[in-house]
Formats: C-alpha cells, structure tokens, sequence
C-alpha cells in the first residue's frame, strides 16, 4: 500500500507496533497483527468495539506512522453515493459554459462544450474519489453501522475492486488498494457480505497495565500513581450498567483535568467534583457517586 514517498511498508506485526508506539498508540498484539495483515494483503479491516476503544485513533495513527494521508467517510443515516464518491460542480459548469457562449464566435461548438464540462476541473471528489486517486492512503471508513443497508451495498461493490465508473468521465481505478479502516459501535449488524470482503477485529478496552501505559505516554508529566488510580476507576466504572461507560479518550481527559488542578494523587472528594470529565450523562455520574468502593479513594 505503500510508495517511496512513504516509510518502509511493514514486514511483519513487529513493526506495525513499533511504528504506531511511536506516534503514542500503544496496540496489542490482536491490534498489530490485524493491522498488518490488512496492509500487507490489501484487505479492508472491519474494527468493531465499545465506543472509547481506539478504533478511529487506530487510523489516525496508521496514517502518522507511515506518512500517508489520513482521508475519512463519516457514515451517517441517509448517506447516499453522491456523498461519498462524488458530484458535479454544477455553479462552475454553469459559469463556465456562460462564458463560452460569450466569447464564441458563431455559436457555441456543443461537443467540446460538453467535452470540456466533464472533466476532472468540475469533478468535486468525496472521500472514496479522493482515497482511490491518492492512494496510498488510509481511508477512515468511520460508523459504518449508521449509513443504511443500500450505501453499505454500494461500499461493497467499490471495495470489491477498487473501481468507479462516472459516466461522463470514465472509470476511476486506484493504482494501488488504499489501506480501508471500517469501523463500527455495533449500533446495527454489518451485512456478511461486507463482513466477508474484510478482515476482522474487535477491540477491547485495554487492560489496566495496558492503559497506564497509554495514559503515561499521552498525558506528559502524569506520574504512575495517579495514571493507576485513574485506569482502576475507570475500569470500575466500565463494569458497571452506565448509559455510556468511559473510554480511553475520557480517561486522558480525566488524567489531563487532575494534572491542571495539580493533583498528585486522585481522593475521593477531587474525584466526585472532576467526574465530568469522564462521564457525559448525570444518572452515570449519580450512579457511580452512590457506589460504595468505585470511588474509594484516600482523603
């Protein structure tokens, strides 16, 4: 996937954990493997998981690790093809065909009228037009269980081989397979014929070494006592029946609002007042407040 403009494709899963440690994602083994396979056989990765699990920081970090542009879909309900492949810049068309009329001589000549009107200067490329003409690239192909059954259809078919034809412009093929992120919160069950064109990886929250370990490397200055406390109320409360349980970025957050009001070590009257930071509905923060133990901490 990738070219010499780029760093040095990945050799084996080593080294796609080494290049994303070093832009501050700290994967796993299941999340490294995935990730070269993907690249390595020109295959689409369907990451499925818990909001807050690192799925569409997985992308953003591919795409820094390996110098390639980061280019994403944001599904949504209703989208339709013109928003995500393309459309004609039909105002410019306009303005330009105006012009020809003006400044021709005997009339406009209407083949190259409309010969000049098709081409790449009046084409306003979408996320998939742009990833299949820039590649290599990354394409962020993100919530794709919020667009409906027919643009997952027609994502299928453009995944298939890489290839749109626009009728009045020709067909569009990639020189090279873009690396294809999907991901999905699971809101809706992806189709198996999707399934069946991509690999596969459910990501999990991180364990709680694991995320001290991510709250260290992206926090500056967070000392490892209150990154532990930190990942181990965090973890309380994802074993707990909340609207919606903390992911990893709500625990930088949390991490990130001690550290500004100078906190070395994480009580429990601080921890009451900052659960903002973390929790984003008030009955997950009146429910986490009247649990005995989830908050326990020293005063």
């Amino acid at each position: 996937m990738f070219d010499d403009r780029s760093s040095a494709a990945p050799d084996s899963p080593a080294d796609v954990s080494t290049a994303l440690r070093d832009t501050g994602y700290l994967p796993d083994e299941g999340i490294a493997t995935a990730a070269f396979l993907a690249a390595s056989m020109g295959r689409p990765l369907l990451c499925e998981g818990e909001p807050g699990t690192g799925k569409t920081a997985l992308a953003h970090a591919l795409s820094n690790a390996y110098g390639v542009e980061l280019i994403r879909l944001q599904c949504h309900e209703g989208m339709d093809a013109a928003q995500a492949l393309y459309e004609w810049d039909f105002p410019r068309q306009l303005l330009h065909l105006r012009t020809l009329e003006a400044t021709a001589e005997g009339g406009v000549d209407t083949d190259r009228a409309e010969a000049e009107l098709y081409t790449s200067r009046f084409l306003l490329a979408r996320p998939l037009l742009r990833a299949l003409w820039q590649a290599p690239c990354v394409l962020l192909v993100d919530e794709i269980d919020r667009a409906d059954d027919e643009f997952e259809a027609f994502l299928l078919e453009v995944l298939s081989d890489y290839t749109v034809s626009i009728p009045e412009f020709g067909t569009v093929r990639a020189r090279r397979p873009p690396l294809v992120l999907l991901t999905s919160n699971r809101t809706r069950e992806v189709h198996d014929a999707l399934k069946r064109r991509c690999l596969y990886h459910w990501l999990e929250h991180p364990d709680l070494r694991r995320e001290v370990a991510i709250l260290r490397s992206r926090v500056p200055g967070l000392e490892e006592r209150l990154a532990e406390q930190v990942a181990e109320a965090v973890r309380r409360m994802r074993s707990m029946e909340l609207l919606k349980p903390p992911g990893v970025a709500e625990s930088i957050d949390w991490a990130s609002a001690l550290l500004a009001l100078g906190r070395t070590e994480l009580d429990t009257a601080t921890a009451a007042h900052t659960l903002g930071t973390v929790l984003k509905y008030r009955e997950d923060a009146q429910r986490v407040r009247a649990s005995e133990g989830v908050l326990g901490f020293g005063t």
